[in-house]
């Protein structure tokens, strides 16, 4: 992969995301030398592999993508959904190799971390390196929310958490206006992360469509009562919470 030209990080567009937590001007002087460059990938590419090491870490500056596993037997488990401002590769560093395999949903672009310079954000700035830990911590959070939604909702309460979850999240990074977001993924992207047959999510995305709860068609998805939407799925409505941008 052919690094490119970088944004500068000071005129970062998702640093103006209310969303992600501001820089003291020392975090943002170590985070231009942290920064080794960017790549853009196609839709479909592939960037991390499972079993496999990366010597980087990277950061999603534009695009969509997906973490996913697959099994022996080819199924694949579609572990979360990647967005802009998501830090992605860690695994790999503290772990040795990859458990999960990422791809480009759309075209996308990467800033890219040189992983071995990790270690001096620690030593040089320890509660920006902290972050990474909280980074962490939240991966576990939304990961046992999700083994919940597999386990104990049925499949229209499964599909209602998962298009709520996706469509505050892409508000939180300044993507869509008002009541719709681009949400761009395949119903089978769903169905793998959900654990239901592809027959099965389309029939539960038409339900939610016939009652007026969520209208996912075209690359777009409507939602015009997120408390509705909640309801449905069984789910508090939560404001996301602020979080750090590496």
């Amino acid at each position: 992969m052919q690094l490119s030209q970088t944004t500068d990080c000071r005129t970062c567009p998702l640093r103006a995301q209310a969303l992600f937590s501001p820089f003291t001007p020392d975090e943002l002087a170590f985070m231009e030398t942290f920064k080794i460059g960017e790549i853009s990938l196609d839709a479909g590419r592939s960037f991390l592999h499972e079993g496999t090491s990366s010597p980087q870490v990277y950061t999603v500056l534009r695009g969509l993508g997906l973490r996913y596993k697959l099994l022996e037997n080819g199924a694949r488990q579609v572990v979360n959904f990647l967005l802009p401002g998501d830090f992605v590769g860690l695994q790999a560093m503290l772990m040795g190799e990859m458990k999960h395999s990422a791809m480009a949903t759309t075209d996308i672009r990467l800033c890219v971390f040189d992983r071995g310079e990790i270690w001096s954000l620690f030593r040089n700035h320890p509660e920006r390196a902290f972050d990474i830990t909280w980074l962490a911590a939240m991966e576990e959070h939304y990961l046992g929310e999700a083994v919940a939604t597999i386990g104990q909702r049925d499949a229209t309460e499964r599909v209602a958490w998962s298009l709520l979850k996706l469509f505050q999240r892409l508000r939180g990074v300044g993507l869509g206006l008002r009541d719709t977001v681009p949400l761009p993924y395949r119903q089978q992207d769903m169905a793998d992360a959900l654990g239901l047959s592809l027959v099965h999510t389309n029939k539960t995305l038409a339900r939610l469509r016939l009652q007026g709860v969520a209208d996912w068609r075209d690359g777009v998805l409507r939602v015009a009562d997120l408390a509705r939407l909640a309801e449905v799925a069984m789910t508090d409505l939560e404001h996301p919470e602020t979080r750090p941008l590496l």
